[in-house]
């Protein structure tokens, strides 16, 4: 599955520039380079819809896009920037995180968060602390294994079970190839169960 239809709508350096909370919005976060891009991409059936990079901490606003999804009705994928990277200047990051936070925190639009992980590396604890903190902001969230092509598919679901466990997930982290795109509709039916918890309380 990809979506119907899909276009770039703004980028924001602080909360004066979002746009309007008239959709529903899933916003996807991850270490730098673990193919947030390359994952929106394939989803939308667009090459360049979102800017891919081989520069670690490229993505500096949080950008949002408009996607008519394969069923149901339109939201929001908003690209947050990435983290862990070694390049980009402690203070310079830091700058990141009150913008970051503030959207997860008051976005009344929002419903929820994939964090995505590197299928190959894992689990580390940017993404253990990455839940806890948005477990603290009441933020539903999922979890995608990227760049499964990578691995052996006899070694695919244990990652996905091992990446469960470690960060105390209840549901199991979906498998994803941005190359391949195999996975895209366990990826859809992820974010379709996000949209439909509803707004948060």
């Amino acid at each position: 599955m990809r979506a119907r239809s899909a276009r770039f709508v703004t980028s924001a350096a602080d909360p004066a520039g979002f746009p309007p909370p008239d959709l529903p919005e899933v916003a996807f976060a991850g270490r730098s380079n673990v193919g947030k891009s390359s994952l929106i991409n394939a989803l939308c059936g667009a090459a360049n819809l979102a800017k891919t990079s081989r520069t670690p901490g490229r993505t500096r606003l949080l950008n949002w896009f408009r996607v008519a999804p394969p069923k149901g009705e339109p939201l929001h994928f908003v690209d947050l920037p990435g983290y862990g990277y070694a390049r980009v200047p402690r203070a310079v990051r830091q700058g990141w995180r009150p913008l970051v936070e503030g959207y997860l925190r008051d976005r009344s639009a929002l419903r929820g968060v994939v964090v995505l992980v590197d299928a190959r590396r894992g689990p580390e604890e940017d993404e253990r602390d990455l839940l806890a903190w948005l477990a603290e902001l009441g933020v539903p969230a999922r979890a995608v294994l990227t760049k499964a092509d990578k691995l052996a598919k006899s070694k695919r679901k244990p990652a996905a079970l091992a990446a469960q466990r470690a960060l105390g997930l209840p549901a199991v982290p979906a498998l994803f190839s941005a190359h391949t795109r195999d996975g895209a509709d366990d990826v859809w039916r992820l974010l379709t169960s996000l949209v439909r918890q509803g707004p948060r309380q």
